[in-house]
């Protein structure tokens, strides 16, 4: 296996590689914001981008229950091994006949947690995240999600938890009450950067979400992946980047490109 910067995410005791592979192309295909179409990969295919990010030195895979059939599809591909690797889920938006769906009370939490451990075929679940519809406060305070997240983790069930936000005062909420925010940052969209900057100032874990712009890159630069991981890097707070290909040709690109980010 290639050496990979690896990085503490935050107080959790986890270590994540720099960028990490987003798995909702493995799972759904439907009311996605990618510049073009795309058909679900067969489970060849996925297998291998799942061991070319093992060769590259990835360790991180980020999945949700709104990613279609992601999870199973994980936990199937990666049979024994799934303990292997940081797997990190979510909790609160499910994705059903096309459109999605919000539940943030502590009974679905469990419920979702719960669902998730038997698809990814694990004991326990690496790191949950809130998966957010934009109302971050409102769901950190008066939803009981976090509460019942910070007892499965007491319990052992979860080893971290924490939001994947939409807002500067939820995320900063968030890093303020849990362990690990992900946040859209991007050369196009800075506004939460006062999200990553608190997160560093509290050694809070942080994952960046549309690294890439998903895909909506700026033609003007020469090289707008470079340009887009470079950005990222920059700020000593951001503990990985989520990386959402199916093509291994250019996870290996991006990984290499993201080497030279961070030299």
């Amino acid at each position: 296996m290639n050496t990979f910067s690896q990085r503490p995410l935050g107080q959790t005791g986890l270590t994540v590689s720099a960028l990490g592979l987003g798995t909702v192309k493995l799972g759904r295909n439907q009311g996605v914001k990618y510049p073009s179409a795309f058909e679900l990969p067969s489970d060849a295919e996925a297998q291998t981008l799942l061991g070319t990010a093992l060769e590259c030195g990835i360790n991180f895979f980020d999945t949700a229950p709104a990613y279609g059939i992601s999870e199973a599809r994980l936990g199937q591909l990666l049979g024994k091994s799934a303990h292997d690797w940081v797997i990190g889920s979510k909790t609160g938006e499910e994705f059903i006949n096309g459109e999605s769906h919000f539940d943030f009370s502590a009974e679905h939490t469990r419920l979702s947690v719960k669902r998730s451990l038997k698809r990814l075929n694990r004991d326990w679940l690496d790191l949950v995240l809130v998966h957010s519809d934009g109302n971050d406060v409102d769901i950190i305070e008066n939803s009981g999600a976090f509460e019942a997240l910070a007892a499965l983790k007491q319990a052992g069930t979860i080893r971290a938890f924490g939001m994947s936000s939409k807002t500067v005062a939820g995320g900063i909420l968030a890093a303020r009450e849990s362990d690990c925010v992900m946040v859209t940052y991007n050369p196009g969209h800075t506004g939460e950067k006062a999200v990553i900057d608190e997160c560093l100032r509290l050694n809070k874990g942080v994952l960046l979400k549309k690294a890439l712009a998903s895909g909506h890159l700026n033609s003007d630069d020469a090289d707008p992946v470079q340009h887009c991981l470079d950005f990222a890097f920059a700020h000593p707070g951001v503990s990985s980047a989520i990386i959402g290909t199916i093509n291994p040709q250019h996870l290996r690109d991006n990984i290499a490109k993201a080497k030279r980010s961070l030299t």
